[in-house]
């Protein structure tokens, strides 16, 4: 009997020095909360939620952020990214977007078009810009013009107005930001009528109509390319766009034209016309103007003292973020350009409207290359964020909606089970099954390791068997990320993309919206009294 005692304690023992062995093995992935973090955030979350206030009043200020391409999986991911940047897991980070605590109104938007399930950048961001959803390709013309049409006056007749062209008739500046051409669909779409979007330089137009085989390029019944109605606007568009900044020098100078940054490229256009000088021109009848091609140029344009400024970085598309740096004659970010088109535009105390496009995004994905891509949503996030400490700081914050949304997704996914803090742009490491048990990649069926964010299709496909990734640094800025179908260039994705909105109105922004209510929301918090079928022929 005694002896079964010492044999019981005995093994007590054991198993309590056993149970205090297997405790002191801390988990290998750790978050950096403590347990009663979590309940006290979900309780500081009501209590904001509870100050939430609806802002009735008009808005003075429109702000529309576009990020082209950005998805929900691309903000996820970027989120993760901007936090694992700043030394962080990075879950647990948030965007500059996804702070707006103080009006914090969100939406998804539906972003097929007329005719498409998937849509390109075109219709998608005309609907944005006129509340009309329109067909495949075409910029601010309605659903009943014929594809390739080029007849100026059929397209002027099918034209919609757009948000940027009623702010005008308002008395409101205007401006465009973009890391695109800015004559690619995006920005153009707030400016532009047209039935086919590459149609951006002179020298793009057909030779004839493809509906009626009449005379299209050179003819004086075409319709104007991009470029030229960038230049071309009415009056009083013309006075009211103050600031447009981007890339596509090349389709505002002629074909005999060298470009300024690289020797070995011409300008685009046929009809020798040099529409940077003639913005200039144009515009330094009302004020003083200037035209910038590099950075010190831009550097030294003063808001406080210029009026009107038309910034051409590159010939096609600015760099990427990833590669500014390495520019060779230098140019801003898109932060930069936001913050000097903010300051031009702050100065009309009638308010303004202001378009910023973070473009590239969707080029980066396009490519199948999602650190580039990620890389410019943080710099979008970044551009929103500086722009509500030049609201604030001017006095305009609380009379600006601002509106952070997407035009389309990609086929951009994140994958697998990852633990906490894994490097998003890595090979996927699961939580091991034992605390203490250091991480080890995951495998597929094949026993090979993968990456947790992938594209469905695009040039990251790799024929034959998968590749072995495990000594392939899976973070270089050139990695291509794995696609499961061959395509030249990763394609648009179809489901509904986020709107983010705080300000003047913003609470019309909610629930699951078709994409062309945004216009809605943002006329109504301009209030405006009508809504026209045409343009103002002023």
């Amino acid at each position: 009997m005694h002896l079964q005692i010492l044999r019981r304690s005995a093994a007590t023992a054991a198993a309590l020095i056993a149970g205090v062995a297997t405790a002191q093995q801390p988990p290998v992935v750790q978050g950096p909360e403590s347990v009663n973090d979590w309940f006290k955030a979900g309780q500081q979350f009501i209590h904001d939620s509870k100050s939430v206030r609806e802002f009735n009043r008009p808005a003075k200020n429109v702000i529309l952020f576009v990020g082209d391409g950005m998805g929900v999986s691309t903000v996820t991911a970027a989120r993760i990214l901007e936090g694992q940047l700043a030394g962080k897991p990075g879950e647990e980070n948030r965007l500059s977007f996804e702070n707006f605590r103080d009006f914090p109104y969100l939406a998804l938007s539906k972003t097929y078009s007329w005719d498409q399930q998937t849509s390109d950048s075109a219709p998608t961001m005309t609907a944005m810009s006129t509340g009309y959803k329109t067909r495949e390709g075409m910029l601010s013309v309605n659903h009943s013009t014929a594809r390739g049409e080029c007849n100026a006056s059929v397209i002027d007749a099918n034209s919609v107005k757009t948000v940027l062209e009623y702010a005008a008739a308002m008395g409101k500046s205007t401006g465009i930001v973009s890391t695109a051409r800015i004559t690619h669909a995006t920005p153009a779409a707030l400016y532009a009528h047209t039935a086919v979007r590459d149609w951006e330089a002179d020298a793009n137009l057909p030779l004839t109509d493809v509906n009626t085989g009449a005379t299209c390029r050179g003819s004086a019944s075409a319709v104007k390319d991009i470029a030229r109605q960038l230049i071309e606007l009415s009056p009083t568009v013309r006075s009211s766009l103050k600031v447009a900044l981007g890339g596509g020098r090349t389709y505002f100078l002629p074909n005999t034209v060298t470009d300024p940054e690289y020797p070995t490229q011409k300008g685009r256009r046929a009809d020798g016309r040099n529409l940077a000088a003639e913005w200039v021109g144009t515009r330094g009848t009302m004020g003083a103007a200037a035209y910038a091609w590099n950075k010190a140029q831009f550097d030294a344009f003063e808001p406080a003292y210029g009026s009107y400024l038309l910034g051409l970085f590159e010939p096609s598309h600015v760099q990427f973020e990833a590669d500014r740096a390495r520019d060779p004659a230098g140019e801003p970010s898109l932060t930069e350009m936001t913050d000097k088109a903010l300051r031009m535009l702050t100065k009309d105390h009638h308010g303004f409207f202001l378009h910023v496009e973070a473009g590239r995004i969707d080029h980066a994905h396009h490519g199948g290359n999602a650190k580039r891509a990620l890389l410019e949503t943080v710099e979008f996030s970044k551009t929103i964020r500086r722009t509500l400490e030049i609201l604030k700081a001017t006095g305009q914050l609380d009379d600006t909606l601002i509106i952070v949304t997407a035009d389309h997704s990609h086929t951009f996914t994140i994958a697998g089970y990852p633990s906490r803090g894994n490097n998003i742009l890595g090979l996927v490491r699961e939580v091991p099954e034992r605390d203490g048990a250091p991480l080890a990649n995951a495998s597929d069926a094949n026993g090979l390791p993968y990456t947790t964010l992938g594209y469905i299709n695009g040039p990251g496909y790799r024929s034959g068997a998968r590749p072995n990734l495990t000594s392939v640094d899976t973070t270089d800025l050139n990695f291509l990320q794995e696609a499961a179908v061959p395509t030249g260039s990763e394609t648009h994705a179809g489901e509904d993309v986020p709107i983010y909105a705080r300000g003047p109105k913003a609470h019309l922004v909610g629930g699951s919206m078709e994409q062309n209510w945004i216009f809605h929301v943002m006329m109504e918090a301009l209030r405006n009294g009508g809504h026209h079928r045409g343009r103002d022929r002023d």
